[in-house]
């Protein structure tokens, strides 16, 4: 299974969607900073599951219609950091959807993620983080769950990959970085957290109008078959 996800840029990157959905055979579409207003129905092959509504520029998911069925789809409001209740309030960070492999004949969660900006301190981020996981858990125990998304954690990140395997996840970064807009703050800002799903490749696509480059993640499910050295894509 193919996952991308793609922090917009305030909608600026929309324009290139369909080109990512084509060139890289996209499974599921996983976007932070996106105008839900202006988000279209479909995308390729790809249908939109959900959006968020709470927040003008927010997360969505969209999904192969011809090998998902698109399940409950659930948006989850986390921690605030200071510089949202000043400035732009996010109140919904994490969005979830359930999809039905029907290829597989298996249920994936996939969210999309979007922490809090660089002002907030990165202990507020592990919170949300924590608390994004404790949600999906609540939402489907035991079988395999993805969340990608930009997690605005460019460094320390040892001690949050400690944190998050504590939770049971495991922590993914691509093979380049995927933020570089400022001198400072550059690196891998959008990884993959995931429980009961193998993570066979984290990949960072070219730059486009965003000043974060999108990943590609190519995942496998975890299973009996699995543990014999058989994987299924």
């Amino acid at each position: 299974m193919r996952i991308v996800s793609y922090n917009l840029r305030k909608h600026a990157a929309s324009a290139e969607l369909v080109d990512i959905e084509r060139l890289y055979d996209v499974d599921v579409l996983c976007l932070q900073e996106a105008d839900a207003v202006l988000l279209p129905e479909k995308v390729g092959h790809l249908r939109l599951a959900d959006a968020t509504k709470a927040n003008r520029l927010g997360l969505a998911i969209y999904a192969n219609e011809d090998r998902f069925t698109i399940g409950d789809t659930t948006a989850f409001e986390l921690k605030k950091s200071m510089h949202d209740r000043l400035f732009s309030p996010a109140n919904e960070r994490l969005i979830a959807s359930r999809l039905y492999d029907r290829e597989a004949e298996r249920e994936i969660l996939v969210a999309s993620f979007h922490a809090a900006p660089l002002t907030a301190p990165n202990s507020l981020r592990r919170k949300q983080i924590s608390t994004a996981h404790r949600e999906l858990g609540s939402l489907a125990a035991g079988i395999p769950t993805v969340m990608v998304g930009d997690f605005n954690y460019p460094i320390f990140k040892n001690n949050l990959r400690r944190r998050i395997q504590e939770m049971g996840y495991e922590l993914s970064l691509s093979n380049a970085r995927t933020y570089s807009r400022y001198k400072i703050f550059r690196g891998h800002f959008d990884f993959v957290t995931s429980v009961n799903m193998g993570i066979d490749d984290v990949k960072t696509l070219p730059r486009g109008a965003s000043d974060h480059r999108p990943i590609l993640v190519t995942t496998s499910y975890v299973s009996a078959e699995a543990e014999s050295g058989q994987v299924s894509s």
